[in-house]
């Protein structure tokens, strides 16, 4: 007998009501499913900043290169390592020790003048000027100085500051910068430290004075130079050193007319044809510089703290992709505000603390990368990348076998993960590698938006590209005009190599989380790849791979 149709709509109705709630029900379960697998940033944050604390607290007295802060620091990171599950990979456990020669000035026996028509004008230490002993200056020196521009040279465009210029025996003046005409790259690897010396020794100088622009400067001179009491380092090893100038100082851009008088010119016309990155003039000034300067020398030693994870292909476990980051800062300074302990916290126990997590959150998560991975806590970078560049010519195990580096270097995370700035991002695959992995995070990637200050070499990267290894750095991005550039630019001015970059800052730590997710995720991206990551065909970089 069929039923009435009262009883069918009744039947129907419970149909439906049933057919959803199941699928209510299923929607619930889905969502608890998809929120379970969801990372907890808050709690992994937390993790990372407990790693920071340790390493930039005061206790730690700012972790200078060869003091017991920095030995301590690098105890309780080869802990870590070996808790994550990695393997020893220094030459004496976790540590790879290095010897280094430091030179401190003795500012009380040192003196720098100038010479003009007949008279001398003395310089103040600090206010006008500062000496520089990173290489091996000369107890005395009387010579001639000559502005040069940019001072620096590109051969692959013809473009060469000291061209047409007697430069022999005498000192080199130059403003930091350079024409828009040049590619940043190019640019930025022929404005190092190395480069510049190596093409002014070429046209004779014997050595060198900087006038930083203020417009591209990080640190305003009032703070810059206290740092001129900081000793400067170079590897012991004597294979490893060059020879170094005679005479390099720093020139208050604010007392540059002191060095430019009866010449024609004045720093406000140079500057402002800087500023619109316009070739500059190049001329004779009218002073002969007298400096005499006292160095106190000393050696030390320090170590790079090195862990390694085996890879599981047995064909492709040979290569490495290195995850580095530095763990020195600056140590104890002159006060400012009455506090004398520069602890870096985002310079760069952030970075640190960094590789500390991404190890453990693999090992946690039992994921086994096809490549062997490296992690490198490395010194010295505060002296000159000499910790990497150090390992990158001597890492323990074979140089050819390094595929990668991912480094970490004041990342600064202040704000939601929404962009990411990648220097480096167009010379290898690995910037085809991080859009992928942080397309699927939501993060927009972003190019380097302030090339002029090039960040892509003053950092350990650096010391794995010049010996041709693909690599990528990191900063937090953000958009022209909005809080977050304001966060930004005021950590720079006020914080970057100041005793306030320590634990009492703003810091959003979730994103900090968010971040450590996604090197783990580009991290493991290269080291399972089948191929190992190249030079684009364009990229200046390429060469040191040849």
């Amino acid at each position: 007998m069929s039923a009435s149709p009262n009883h069918r709509h009744r039947l129907s109705t419970i149909l439906r009501i049933s057919a959803i709630g199941i699928i209510l029900c299923a929607t619930t379960v889905l969502a608890r499913a998809h929120q379970s697998t969801e990372p907890d940033w808050q709690a992994e944050g937390n993790a990372w900043w407990a790693h920071v604390q340790f390493l930039a607290s005061d206790d730690m007295r700012g972790r200078d290169t060869g003091s017991d802060g920095h030995r301590r620091a690098a105890e309780y990171v080869a802990k870590q390592f070996a808790d994550a599950g990695l393997q020893p990979g220094g030459t004496n456990g976790f540590l790879q020790p290095i010897d280094f020669e430091t030179h401190r000035i003795d500012e009380a026996n040192s003196s720098l003048s100038l010479e003009r028509a007949g008279k001398t004008e003395a310089l103040q230490l600090g206010p006008d000027a500062t000496l520089r002993v990173s290489g091996d200056p000369a107890p005395s020196v009387k010579a001639q100085a000559v502005f040069v521009g940019y001072g620096f040279a590109v051969p692959e465009m013809g473009y060469d500051e000291f061209a047409g210029q007697d430069l022999h025996g005498k000192i080199a003046v130059f403003i930091t910068g350079g024409p828009t005409n040049i590619p940043g790259p190019l640019k930025a690897h022929y404005q190092s430290a190395e480069q510049r010396w190596e093409a002014m020794q070429k046209a004779g100088a014997i050595g060198f004075a900087t006038i930083g622009n203020p417009k591209n400067s990080d640190i305003p001179w009032s703070r810059a130079s206290l740092a001129r009491l900081n000793p400067s380092m170079s590897i012991a090893d004597p294979k490893t050193r060059g020879t170094g100038p005679h005479f390099a100082a720093s020139i208050n851009p604010a007392q540059a007319d002191k060095w430019f008088a009866d010449s024609g010119h004045t720093i406000a016309e140079l500057l402002a044809i800087a500023d619109k990155n316009e070739l500059l003039p190049k001329f004779p000034l009218k002073v002969t510089v007298h400096a005499k300067v006292e160095v106190v020398r000393a050696k030390v030693t320090s170590p790079n703290v090195i862990g390694i994870l085996p890879g599981a292909d047995l064909k492709l476990k040979n290569e490495y992709v290195v995850i580095s980051a530095h763990l020195d800062h600056i140590g104890v300074g002159q006060p400012i505000n009455g506090d004398s302990i520069y602890n870096g916290a985002m310079d760069n126990a952030s970075g640190v603390a960094s590789l500390i997590e991404v190890a453990k959150h693999i090992k946690a998560a039992g994921i086994h990368p096809r490549r062997s991975l490296i992690f490198a806590a490395v010194t010295a970078e505060e002296k000159g990348d000499l910790g990497s560049e150090y390992f990158a010519h001597h890492p323990t195990v074979p140089q050819k076998e390094i595929v990668a580096d991912l480094n970490m270097d004041m990342f600064l995370p202040l704000f939601r993960l929404q962009y990411l700035e990648v220097q480096g991002l167009d010379e290898s695959t690995l910037g085809d590698d991080v859009r992928a992995v942080a397309e699927g995070e939501h993060v927009i990637i972003q190019a380097d938006k302030e090339p002029e200050r090039n960040r892509f070499i003053r950092s350990d990267q650096y010391s794995f590209v010049k010996v041709g290894i693909p690599a990528l750095a990191f900063k937090f991005g953000w958009i022209k005009g909005t809080d977050e550039e304001k966060i930004f630019q005021d950590w720079i001015k006020t914080r970057y190599h100041a005793p306030s970059d320590d634990l009492d800052q703003p810091v959003d730590t979730p994103a900090a989380a968010h971040f450590d997710h996604l090197l783990l995720l580009l991290t493991t991206r290269v080291a399972d790849a089948d191929t190992r990551p190249t030079w684009k065909p364009d990229s200046f970089f390429k060469r040191f791979a040849q």
